[in-house]
């Protein structure tokens, strides 16, 4: 099994990000030979400051290799680093019906919101299947969310090898039914487009006051509560044992509970998990020279698979 995931650098790492993608992508590095990439050519859409873009992709660096990423097991690089990728994107391009582009909800969504219609954005999921094929993947672990993107990728390896032969793996996508998705403080999916993130490695002052803002509903401290409706609850049971779920549960139910408990006893939670990652991000910010080694080896093993699937897929084409 060859398992491959990436992710942004555009913005602090958040609950969401360790939950829906980070996590899972680590434990997978145990099934199998994995590449992981920070997606700073796919950044580009959202941040126009290059000194912020330098220094978050670095902190990005930084909070996978604290959370637990083996380099031993884990080929783990930037995008930007393995440049065969911009090639193969150009020609699962001209194989890419606009359709198919067209229906993307990322688009959609981001567009609506405010985001620049740039050809960048509107062309997103080839580059993302660019990334995906170039080292052959097998394994693409994803949110629920984000399904979508790896079905476009399915369909443009899927018309290209129908066109010109067998030249890409057909990847399948690995999603947490566990995790849909993660709420954020207003209750809507935590995305650092919307502000509403709680970040992994975060000062304690500031994740506390953003935990406390944590929008419940309007129920007196003596009403029973429902947990399966509570934004808390859902960020609570990310972190606990089904019994501490089941306590906390039956204490929202009989009412005589405040909400504000329950944010406290959510940030108790947040802090026990992550307090050793944040350790170990502490040691690895004074040794940034390691940090910058095993991105550098991790994109030439990178690069020698793209290499390898771009020159077939460039004979296959008639460029060679």
């Amino acid at each position: 099994m060859r398992i491959l995931s990436g992710i942004q650098p555009s913005g602090k790492l958040h609950i969401g990000n360790y939950f829906g993608m980070m996590k899972p992508a680590l434990e997978l590095q145990e099934q199998g030979e994995a590449f992981l990439f920070i997606a700073d050519y796919h950044a580009l859409t959202s941040v126009r400051d290059a000194a912020a873009l330098r220094e978050m992709t670095m902190d990005v660096a930084l909070d996978f290799l604290a959370a637990g990423l083996d380099p031993n097991k884990t080929a783990f690089y930037r995008q930007s680093d393995v440049p065969e990728v911009q090639e193969l994107a150009w020609l699962l391009s001209v194989v890419t019906p606009m359709g198919l582009l067209e229906r993307c909800h990322s688009y959609k969504d981001k567009t609506a919101k405010g985001m620049p219609a740039t050809h960048g954005l509107f062309a997103y999921p080839v580059l993302m299947a660019a990334d995906i094929l170039s080292v052959q993947s097998t394994v693409v672990p994803v949110g629920r969310d984000q399904k979508q993107h790896v079905e476009v990728t399915r369909d443009i390896a899927t018309k290209f090898n129908n066109m010109y032969g067998e030249v890409f793996t057909i990847p399948e996508p690995s999603i947490r039914d566990s995790v849909a998705v993660v709420p954020g403080v207003d209750g809507q999916k935590m995305s650092k487009s919307y502000d509403n993130t709680l970040e992994i490695f975060g000062a304690t002052g500031p994740l506390k006051k953003r935990v406390m803002k944590i929008v419940t509903d309007s129920k007196e401290m003596e009403d029973p509560k429902d947990p399966e409706t509570c934004n808390v609850f859902a960020l609570y049971k990310l972190f606990a044992t089904e019994e501490e779920q089941a306590d906390l549960a039956a204490r929202y139910r009989a009412g005589n509970f405040g909400y504000g408990t329950a944010k406290k006893e959510l940030l108790a939670k947040i802090n026990e998990h992550f307090e050793p990652m944040r350790a170990k991000r502490a040691e690895l910010e004074n040794n940034m020279d390691f940090v910058k080694e095993v991105l550098a080896k991790g994109a030439e093993k990178a690069r020698a698979e793209t290499r390898r699937t771009l020159q077939a897929a460039r004979k296959a084409v008639g460029l060679e």
